[in-house]
């Protein structure tokens, strides 16, 4: 399972933020940062500060996407 944050950068267009105000306005660390930009994981309190900075839920700033093998895997 890999995570997009296509909605998180569509968010911040609509809102005309750049990212690095979405990281000082949230206290993220620039290293953080460069991990949203490469769809990496990052922790649940990370999302939790950006969706409380944004008023938003968790819904509208990551997508869950199921990769092709796991998804024939489970379902043999």
């Amino acid at each position: 399972m890999t995570v997009s944050y296509n909605k998180l950068w569509k968010l911040l267009v609509d809102k005309k933020m750049s990212k690095a105000d979405l990281r000082k306005a949230a206290g993220i660390a620039p290293n953080t940062m460069t991990k949203l930009r490469r769809d990496e994981e990052v922790s649940l309190a990370i999302l939790g500060k950006i969706c409380a900075t944004l008023h938003v839920n968790i819904g509208d700033i990551i997508d869950l996407i199921q990769d092709e093998t796991a998804v024939e895997a489970h379902h043999g």
